[in-house]
């Protein structure tokens, strides 16, 4: 499913779609928009930053194979590939958006 179908679903339906809510979506795309805007090289994707950030949600969420995904949004799946790499990257680059580590994590559910 593309963004232009999934902006119109109820929050906490679209949380369950891509995992985050749209609160964090948005603010996601912002980061990918500003970097993908000073990206002078190459050629331009034909999917927006919307659609780039939400192919890498849904490999995340559902595990799908890059072929099935490109199946989805017409892509190749070596350019599925790239573009889900692309968007990790500026995510993990950007340090806004990060889990808690496993050690967190098992100590929260310790208490």
């Amino acid at each position: 499913m593309k963004y232009e179908k999934a902006k119109n679903l109820r929050d906490q339906d679209f949380k369950r779609f891509c995992g985050v809510k749209k609160e964090t979506f948005l603010l996601m795309c912002e980061v990918v928009k500003e970097v993908l805007g000073q990206e002078t090289r190459g050629r331009n994707s034909d999917l927006s930053a919307e659609d780039q950030l939400l192919l890498t949600l849904s490999y995340w969420r559902e595990y799908r194979t890059m072929f099935h995904l490109g199946q989805d949004y017409g892509l190749h799946e070596s350019n599925v590939s790239r573009t889900i790499q692309k968007i990790e990257d500026i995510l993990i680059k950007c340090g806004k958006f990060s889990l808690p580590s496993k050690r967190r994590l098992l100590e929260a559910n310790e208490l």
